[in-house]
């Protein structure tokens, strides 16, 4: 709890993952990283409770294993390629509420494809969410100048153009506008946000920036890549 309003942590994990085969399943440092986001879930004070949403018996299990209390079971329509994260952290909301008869006010999405992960950046997401008076903050990092969007290319029918334009007048590295993205770190929302604006990017978002190396795991070269990062020990910061 934080300012007298209830956290809940929702760690999304479905089974029917097509790039990685049950990819929630998949160990970093002979870990399930849904039972990564369970116990960083765990070190985090202000979350009343934490729980997984899934469609799957294993994944349930590790889910606990890691710590988190309970695993709310998708119904059949939930757990397709496009489920939105909004559908899941509703039922899962609505779930617990009347699971728990109590009201939250917080909603926090942990994503255990971004096993790189520290409690502050959870904790950090939530204050800056409630000091700020957002609708939803996310967790960002800063992209690398080489994959500015004004520096990517398009191809059609084998001839090679600019996605933008404006990338013809880009000399120097110098002149591109920072732009961040999504790291899958934390997204943390308000009720109302999630219930009635229906969105994880309410009318007003905070960014939290977060300095390090982090990876989004969509594939097998992700989960090398995690290995190398944490291995060379400037994982995160």
């Amino acid at each position: 709890m934080i300012n007298d309003l209830s956290v809940l942590a929702v760690v999304p994990a479905r089974g029917g993952s097509k790039g990685v085969p049950l990819k929630n399943l998949r160990s970093v440092q002979n870990i399930p990283i849904v039972e990564l986001a369970g116990r960083i879930a765990g070190k985090v004070d202000c979350i009343d409770r934490a729980i997984v949403s899934t469609d799957h018996d294993d994944i349930a299990r590790a889910a606990v294993a890691g710590g988190l209390s309970d695993a709310i079971r998708r119904p059949a329509d939930l757990s397709g390629d496009f489920i939105s994260d909004v559908q899941v952290l509703t039922h899962a909301l609505v779930a617990m509420e009347e699971l728990d008869d109590r009201r939250y006010d917080i909603i926090v999405m942990l994503q255990p494809t971004s096993p790189l992960r520290q409690p502050h950046h959870v904790t950090d997401a939530i204050h800056k969410l409630v000091s700020e008076n957002y609708d939803a903050v996310w967790t960002v990092s800063e992209t690398d100048s080489k994959n500015h969007p004004y520096k990517q290319l398009t191809v059609d029918d084998g001839d090679l153009g600019l996605f933008d334009p404006r990338g013809a007048d880009v000399i120097a590295r110098q002149q591109l506008q920072p732009v961040y993205h999504r790291n899958g770190l934390a997204y943390a929302l308000t009720r109302d946000c999630l219930l009635n604006q229906k969105s994880l990017m309410g009318r007003r978002t905070g960014a939290l920036i977060c300095d390090g190396h982090f990876v989004s795991i969509d594939t097998e070269w992700d989960f090398k890549l995690v290995d190398f990062i944490l291995d060379s020990g400037v994982s995160a910061a």
